[in-house]
């Protein structure tokens, strides 16, 4: 192994040790009464009652909020989203779904309200059994499905769409950059 390569390995696994420190933090903070995760159950139960709520055909209305793999409806209630439609729809947390339920008991979603993104680029890992994008000193968890469908490999450069103006622990893989991307220049206006 070279010597180039030994330093990016040294670095991703500082990078990779860095963000399980910040989870780790994260996750004593709420354990600890200190700085909480936003609910997405008390975000949900703003939205419009629409319990009982049937469309023309007689299906069931259920509007609720996406957490990253089910979306919380306003009953309190988890709903599982497709990793497929989430991935192909790059749903973030926080947006907004409307779920009908069929009278054949099939789910069908809608993104009727997407919250601000921001873009940001990272290296795609894994950890946990989970994938995860390490981005601005974070560790977002992305979902198989993603990866699956943009052919990632861990160790490739990633866009990802993260909620703008809320802290997520949840991203949505856009793209995968080309191998070569590292030679350009990101930032580089066109």
């Amino acid at each position: 192994m070279s010597q180039a390569s030994k330093l990016l390995l040294i670095k991703e696994m500082v990078e990779s040790a860095d963000a399980s420190l910040h989870s780790a933090k994260m996750i004593l903070d709420e354990l600890t009464g200190g700085q909480s995760k936003k609910s997405y159950t008390k975000i949900a139960e703003k939205l419009p009652d629409l319990s009982g709520d049937k469309d023309d055909e007689g299906e069931k209305i259920v509007e609720g909020i996406f957490n990253g793999q089910n979306m919380t409806g306003r009953d309190k209630n988890e709903y599982p989203v497709p990793a497929n439609y989430a991935s192909k729809s790059k749903l973030v947390p926080g947006d907004t779904l409307k779920l009908t339920i069929k009278e054949d008991g099939s789910f069908l979603y809608k993104q009727i309200g997407p919250v601000e993104r921001d873009r940001i680029v990272g290296t795609l890992t894994y950890e946990d059994s989970q994938y995860k994008v390490i981005a601005n000193r974070k560790a977002y968890k992305v979902l198989l499905a993603s990866v699956t469908y943009f052919k990632a490999e861990v160790g490739d450069k990633v866009t990802l769409v993260v909620p703008k103006n809320e802290e997520s622990e949840w991203g949505a893989i856009e793209n995968v950059l080309p191998k070569d991307s590292e030679e350009i220049d990101l930032d580089e206006e066109i």
